[in-house]
C-alpha cells in the first residue's frame, strides 16, 4: 500500500471490541493476569501497553524497518541507541549536530568512558579520517539542525559497511515522508516525535527505528529497564498526528521553498540556509535521497541585533523553540536551541548571532511572507 494508506490504517486498525474508528487510549498502569504465568499480553505499562506497540508497528512500517520502540522524548531515544556501545568506544558525530545532542555527547556520556569526535560528514574524507580503532558507530543528522548541511546517507553507508560500523541517522527533520534513511543504507534511524510525526504541538516523543534484529532487541532492553517507554495518550496524540503526515507535509514542502525564495530575494538576508535552493552546496545530494525539501530553514542577518528586531516584531510567526507543527515557530539558535554549545564551537560550525531557524507551518504562505516583510522591515 502506499505511505498515506500505511500512515492512517497501520497500527490503527478499529477497535475489534467495540468497533471505534479510533483505538482506546490503555490509561493504564497496570494489566490482570489471568492465572499465575499468563497474560493477555500485557503485564506492566513500563514494559509495554497497546498504544505504544501500534504506534510502534506504524512507524517501523513507514520507515521500513524491521521493528520500531518510542520513548518518552526524542533525546531518551537517542540516548538509548548511544547506550548500544561501550566504554572506551568511539562514535563519530555531525558537526553542527542539534545542541542537545552535543550536551549529552560532551557533558554526561563522555563521564561513562565513550569518545565523540564531531566533524563534518558531508565529507566523505573527514569522517574517513575521524575513523579510529575504536570506532563503532557514526551518528547522522542530515540536514543538520540548525545549518541545514547534507550528508549523502547512501555514501556513509557504504563506508560504514567496509568499516563494520552502525550508521545513524536522525531523520526528525523530514520525516520518512521526505527520506527513508533505512532503504539508502543506514542501521538505525531516530526521531524526535515531538516535531513533525507529531505535528501538532503538544505532546513530547522519541523513535529509535531497526534494520537488525539484535539492536532491535538491545533497544527494547534499554527502554523497559530504563523505563523511558511512552505513555498512552502521547501515543495517541503521535499516532493521530501521523494520519495527516503525508498531507502536512506536502504543504509544509511548498511553503518552506515559497519563503526561502522570497527570503533570498530580500535585501536584508545575508544568505538562506535551505537545501531546495539551488544556492545551497549541497542541492545535488539532497535532490537525489529526498522526496522533497521539508519546511526548516535558516537564514543569517548579521548580526544579534537585527536577528533581535526581527523576532520581536513578527506576528504570525511564533517566537519559541521546537519545530514540525502546522504552526511557523522562528527561533535564534545561539541564544536558544544551541545555547549549550561554547560560542567558539557555534562559530566554527556556522551557527552565527545571526542566524535565524525557520520552521514553516502550513498557513497561508502568503500571510507568513507578509508577516516576515513586515519584521524584515524594522529590521
Amino acid at each position: 500500500m502506499g505511505f498515506a494508506t500505511d500512515a492512517i490504517h497501520i497500527g490503527q486498525e478499529p477497535d475489534p471490541s467495540t468497533g471505534a474508528i479510533v483505538p482506546p487510549i490503555y490509561q493504564t498502569s497496570t494489566y490482570v493476569q489471568p492465572e499465575l504465568g499468563k497474560n493477555k499480553g500485557y503485564d506492566y505499562a513500563r514494559t509495554a501497553h497497546p498504544n505504544r506497540r501500534a504506534l510502534e508497528r506504524c512507524l517501523a512500517k513507514l520507515e521500513g524497518g524491521q521493528v520500531a520502540y518510542v520513548f518518552s522524548t526524542g533525546m531518551a531515544a537517542i540516548d538509548a541507541v548511544f547506550r548500544l556501545l561501550r566504554p572506551g568506544e568511539h562514535v563519530i558525530v555531525s558537526q553542527a549536530v542539534y545542541g542537545g545532542v552535543f550536551r549529552l555527547t560532551t557533558k554526561l556520556l563522555v563521564d561513562f568512558g565513550l569518545e565523540f569526535s564531531f566533524t563534518d560528514t558531508s565529507c566523505l574524507e573527514n569522517v574517513t579520517r575521524a575513523m579510529k580503532p575504536n570506532t563503532k558507530m557514526i551518528y547522522v543528522e542530515t540536514p543538520t539542525n540548525p545549518t541545514m548541511i547534507i550528508t549523502d546517507i547512501a555514501a556513509v553507508a557504504r563506508l560504514a559497511a567496509e568499516h563494520k560500523l552502525t550508521l545513524v541517522v536522525d531523520n526528525t527533520f523530514l520525516s520518512p515522508y521526505f527520506q527513508q534513511p533505512l532503504a539508502l543504507g543506514a542501521h538505525i534511524v531516530v526521531h524526535s516525535m515531538t516535531k513533525y510525526l507529531n505535528g501538532h504541538s503538544d505532546c513530547t516523543g522519541g523513535a529509535v527505528v531497526l534494520a537488525r534484529p539484535d539492536d532491535a532487541e538491545k533497544i527494547y532492553f534499554i527502554q523497559r529497564s530504563a523505563g523511558t517507554g511512552l505513555a498512552p495518550m502521547d501515543c495517541f496524540l503521535v499516532s493521530r498526528g501521523i494520519k495527516t503526515l503525508a498531507v502536512r507535509m506536502v504543504q509544509h514542502n511548498a511553503n518552506g521553498m515559497a519563503i526561502a525564495k522570497f527570503l533570498e530575494a530580500h535585501p536584508k538576508v545575508k544568505r538562506v540556509l535551505y537545501p531546495g535552493l539551488a544556492s545551497h552546496p549541497q542541492h545535488e545530494v539532497a535532490r537525489q535521497q529526498q522526496r522533497g525539501f521539508g519546511a526548516m530553514l535558516s537564514f543569517d542577518l548579521g548580526g544579534l541585533e537585527p536577528a533581535r528586531r526581527l523576532l520581536n516584531n513578527v506576528k504570525l510567526c511564533s517566537l519559541a523553540e521546537s519545530l514540525g507543527g502546522v504552526e511557523t515557530l522562528i527561533s535564534l539558535p545561539a541564544v536558544m536551541t544551541h545555547v549549550s554549545m561554547p560560542p567558539e564551537v557555534r562559530q566554527q560550525i556556522g551557527i552565527t548571532d545571526g542566524l535565524v531557524r525557520l520552521s514553516v507551518g502550513i498557513e497561508d504562505v502568503e500571510d507568513l511572507i507578509a508577516d516576515l516583510d513586515q519584521a524584515l522591515a524594522k529590521v
